[in-house]
C-alpha cells in the first residue's frame, strides 16, 4: 500500500520543489528566450521545434524530439514509473525499467535536472496527431478508411496522459510553452486560445498545470499622482510581460494557483519561480 499522510512540512517542501506552468504567446514573441532566465546546469529543454537559434548563448542541455513515441519515452524517464499503469502501457514499471536499461547515460543525465522546459506544446500535439493517424484507432472498423474522430480521440488520451505524467514528476518543475492564437468570430468578437491539435487537450491543460500565463508586449503609462501601470500593446509595445491572473482586463489566458503573482510580471522565469515558491511567513 503506497498511501500515506503528508505532514505540513513535507507538503511545503514538495510544493517548493516542483511547479507546473503553461506559457502562451504569439508566434515570434520571444517564448523560447525565456529559457535564458533558467539555471543552465539544472534545466533541460525538450526541443520539438528545432527552434533554439534564438538562445544560442544558453549553455544548458537540450533534446531534439521529432517523433511522438520519443516524447513518450523521454516523459517516462523524467516522470518515473506510474504504479497504476499496466505492464503493457506507457509509463509502466516495465516501460520505465526498459528505458533506463536501454539509455543509461541519458537517464543518469536527466536525473540531474530539476527543470524541464517543453518547447513547444503546440508542436508536441502536432507530432501526436501525426502518430495517431497511423494507429488502428484512426481507421473505421466498417470501411477501413481514415476516421478523423478516432484519431482525435486517441490524440487527446495520449497527450493528456503525457501531460499528467509530467505533472506528477517528483521534484521537477515543468514549463510548457506554446503559441497563442487570436480568434475573431462572425460577430467580430476577439478571443485568445492555445494553438494545439485537438480541443480536448487544450481545454484540460489549464486544470493540469499550477500556473497559466500569457507572454505579450506592453507599454508603461503614468497615471494620476505619478502612478504607473502597464497597458497591453501587442502591436507597438516594447516591454515583454507575463500576464498571470485570470481576472485580467485583456481576456488573455492566465491562472495563478500560488496566489503570489501580480497582474503582470517581468518575463524572468527564474525570478517568477522564486516568487511562487517563497516560504510563507509565520
Amino acid at each position: 500500500m503506497s498511501l500515506r499522510i503528508l505532514t505540513a512540512d513535507e507538503r511545503l517542501r514538495e510544493a517548493q520543489g516542483k511547479t507546473t506552468m503553461a506559457i502562451f504567446g504569439p508566434s515570434g514573441g520571444g517564448k523560447t528566450t525565456l529559457l535564458t532566465t533558467m539555471p543552465e546546469e539544472q534545466t533541460v529543454c525538450l526541443d520539438f521545434e528545432a527552434g533554439l537559434k534564438s538562445v544560442q548563448g544558453w549553455k544548458g542541455d537540450s533534446i531534439s524530439i521529432r517523433r511522438f513515441a520519443d516524447a513518450v519515452d523521454i516523459a517516462c524517464l523524467i516522470g518515473g514509473a506510474n504504479p497504476a499503469a499496466q505492464p503493457e502501457e506507457h509509463f509502466s514499471e516495465a516501460h520505465h525499467a526498459h528505458l533506463r536499461g536501454l539509455h543509461p547515460e541519458l537517464a543518469a543525465r536527466l536525473d540531474t535536472k530539476r527543470i524541464v522546459f517543453v518547447d513547444s506544446i503546440t508542436d508536441l500535439t502536432r507530432q501526436a496527431m501525426a502518430w495517431a493517424k497511423t494507429r488502428p484507432e484512426a481507421l473505421s472498423d466498417r470501411t477501413g478508411k481514415p476516421d478523423t474522430r478516432g484519431a482525435y480521440g486517441l490524440l487527446a488520451r495520449e497527450v493528456i496522459g503525457l501531460l499528467k505524467h509530467l505533472q506528477h514528476a517528483p521534484g521537477r518543475t515543468v514549463i510548457f510553452v506554446g503559441i497563442l492564437e487570436k480568434v475573431v468570430d462572425d460577430m467580430n468578437r476577439v478571443t485568445f486560445q492555445p494553438q494545439m491539435e485537438g480541443g480536448k487537450a487544450a481545454r484540460e491543460l489549464p486544470g493540469i498545470v499550477d500556473q497559466v500565463m500569457t507572454l505579450d508586449l506592453f507599454t508603461q503609462e503614468e497615471g494620476a499622482e505619478g502612478a504607473r501601470s502597464w497597458r497591453h500593446d501587442p502591436d507597438k509595445g516594447t516591454a515583454r510581460r507575463l500576464v498571470c491572473q485570470s481576472a485580467n482586463p485583456w481576456g488573455l489566458p492566465a491562472k495563478d494557483r500560488s496566489g503570489r503573482l501580480d497582474l503582470t510580471e517581468p518575463a524572468d522565469l527564474g525570478a517568477l519561480l522564486t516568487k511562487i515558491n517563497q516560504t510563507p511567513k509565520g
